[in-house]
C-alpha cells in the first residue's frame, strides 16, 4: 500500500494518560533537575523522545508469550524459546542473556581486552566506550570522513573508514587490536545505516589479520530495512534474510533488545567461540545470574523471543522509517539544521548550527535541549561535549522515538514545538558544568545557563 498518510500498523489498546504542565512549572522543575533532563521525574514529561531504549510499547502477542515465561533458575523452556528465535536471525552458537545491551559489552570487553589494547568501532556510544575505557583499552572511532558533517547527504553514513582501520592497525599492531566492532545502525553518528557492502569490507579486513569481528546489533533490524530500501541487488530479499547476510560475516555481537529487541528490558551477547563463551559465562555467573537466565525473568526472554521477530516485519518497519523521516523533513524545510539524512530511530538536531553564538565550552546541545523542554514539555538528549567530552566529533540533540508509542500528531506537536523554538534562537544562552561523575557524566551531571 502507497499513500502519502503515515499509518500506524497497529491499533491502541491501552492508553496511558499524560500529564500537561505550564512554562512556569517547567522552568521551576528544570532548576531543580539542575538542567539535566535525566534528572527530571518522568511524569512531568509531555513527549519523552529521550531514547528509544526499552521506553516502547509491546504487541499483544508478546503480552501473551509473557504470560508462558517459566520460572525455573536453570534450564527454562522461556530459555529455549529465545535462544532459537535469536539464532535463527543471528545465527551465533552461544547466545548468553543479559539484563540489557551495557551488560553485555562489560562482559565482553572484560574478557576480550586489557591495559593498552585498542577496540576500533564506526563510532562507539556511551556505554560502549566506557566499557572499553573501563577494562584499560582504548576505543576509536572510524568513521567516514563525510559523516562528520551533518548536513551531507549519504546512502550509508554510518560506514566505517576500512582505509582509516587498515591505517589503525598498521600502526598499532594487530596484537593491540583483541576486537573490531561496527553498530548498526551507527547510533552516534546520527542514526545512520551501515551497508552490506561496508560490513564485507570490515569483515574481510578483520579475516585478514585474524582479529575477532563483533556487531553492536542494537537496531539492527532497521539498518536491515534501510539495505533494502537503498542498496542495490537487496530489493528483493526480506529483512530477515538481510540480517541474517550481515550477521554472517561476523563473529558474535553484543545486542540490547530494549531498541530492536522491541522490549523494556534486556540484552544478550552472542559468540561463535567456545573457549571465549565459557570464559562470558563464568562472568555472567558472578555478576548477572546463570546462563539460561543471565538477570532476566523467563517472561522477558518469551518476550525478546517474540519482539526480536516483529522487529523484522516488513509493514511495522516501513511505518518506523517513514514516520522519522516525517519529522526529519518537516522541521528541516523551515531551515532547521539536522543530521542528513534522517535516521532510522531518531532525528539529530545540530545544535551547533542551530546555535551558532554558543561556544563548545558551553554544551550548545545541553542549552537547545533544555529550551525544547521548557518551550513544550519535549525531553530529548544530547549527543555531544556533555556526553563524549573531549571525544565529541559534533554537537547534537538527538530525538529518539518510541516505538510504536507515540502517533503522527504527537510528531506534528514536536515540530511545531521545535519551530517555535528556532524562531528565537538567539536568545539561547550556554550552560556551565557545576558537578560531573568521573565517568558517564551526562547521566548524572548538574549545569547552570551561563549569566
Amino acid at each position: 500500500m502507497s499513500t502519502k498518510t503515515i499509518f500506524e500498523p497497529f491499533r491502541i489498546k491501552s492508553v496511558e494518560p499524560i500529564r500537561w504542565t505550564t512554562r512556569g512549572q517547567r522552568e521551576e522543575l528544570l532548576r531543580a533537575a539542575y538542567y539535566n533532563l535525566f534528572l527530571l521525574p518522568a511524569g512531568d514529561v509531555l513527549i519523552d523522545l529521550l531514547t528509544d531504549s526499552g521506553t516502547g510499547a509491546m504487541s499483544t502477542h508478546q503480552w501473551a508469550a509473557m504470560m508462558e515465561g517459566d520460572e525455573s533458575y536453570a534450564g527454562s523452556p522461556s530459555f529455549d524459546h529465545f535462544k532459537r528465535s535469536v539464532q535463527e536471525i543471528f545465527g551465533y552458537r552461544h547466545v548468553i542473556p543479559t539484563h540489557q545491551g551495557r551488560a553485555a559489552e562489560r562482559i565482553l570487553f572484560s574478557v576480550m581486552c586489557k591495559k593498552g589494547d585498542v577496540v576500533p568501532n564506526n563510532t562507539h556510544f556511551d556505554t560502549t566506550r566506557a566499557n572499553v575505557e573501563a577494562a584499560g583499552a582504548e576505543a576509536v572511532d572510524l568513521p567516514l570522513p563525510e559523516a562528520r558533517e551533518p548536513g551531507t547527504r549519504l546512502p550509508f553514513k554510518g560506514n566505517m573508514d576500512v582505509t582509516g582501520l587498515e591505517e589503525l592497525i598498521e600502526r598499532v599492531g594487530r596484537e593491540r587490536i583483541p576486537l573490531v566492532m561496527l553498530t548498526v545502525t551507527n547510533n552516534s553518528g546520527g542514526g545512520q545505516p551501515v551497508s552490506m557492502e561496508n560490513a564485507r569490507a570490515v569483515s574481510a579486513v578483520c579475516k585478514k589479520h585474524r582479529i575477532p569481528f563483533y556487531f553492536d546489533a542494537c537496531r539492527f533490524a532497521e539498518n536491515a530495512y534501510f539495505i533494502k530500501l537503498r542498496e542495490p541487488g537487496f530489493a528483493e530479499k526480506t529483512p530477515k534474510q538481510i540480517a541474517q547476510e550481515m550477521f554472517a560475516l561476523g563473529d558474535g555481537c553484543t545486542m540490547s533488545a530494549k531498541k530492536d529487541g522491541m522490549v523494556n528490558i534486556g540484552g544478550f551477547l552472542c559468540t561463535n567461540d567456545d573457549i571465549l563463551a565459557r570464559q562470558e559465562k563464568d562472568l555472567l555467573i558472578l555478576t548477572e545470574g546463570y546462563p539460561t537466565y543471565g538477570g532476566l525473568a523467563g517472561r522477558d526472554l518469551e518476550a525478546i523471543a517474540v519482539g526480536v521477530q516483529e522487529s523484522l516485519e516488513e509493514d511495522y518497519l516501513r511505518y518506523r522509517i517513514a514516520s522519522t523521516a516525517y519529522l526529519g523533513d518537516h522541521i528541516a524545510e523551515k531551515g532547521v539544521p539536522i543530521v542528513q539524512p534522517p535516521g532510522g530511530h531518531a532525528i539529530y538536531l545540530d545544535a551547533k548550527a542551530f546555535l551558532p553564538h554558543v561556544p563548545q565550552e558551553q554544551f550548545p546541545g545541553v542549552a537547545l535541549a533544555a529550551e525544547l523542554y521548557l518551550e513544550g514539555g519535549i525531553r530529548s538528549v544530547e549527543i555531544g561535549s556533555l556526553m563524549f567530552a573531549g571525544a565529541a566529533r559534533m554537537e547534537l540533540v538527538r530525538l529518539a522515538i518510541p516505538r510504536r508509542v507515540y502517533t503522527q500528531s504527537h510528531i506534528d506537536y514536536v515540530v511545531e514545538i521545535i519551530l517555535k523554538v528556532w524562531a528565537r534562537r538567539a536568545e539561547i544562552k550556554g550552560m556551565r558544568l557545576t558537578y560531573e561523575a568521573p565517568f558517564l557524566r551526562h547521566f548524572t551531571a548538574h549545569l547552570e545557563p551561563m549569566g
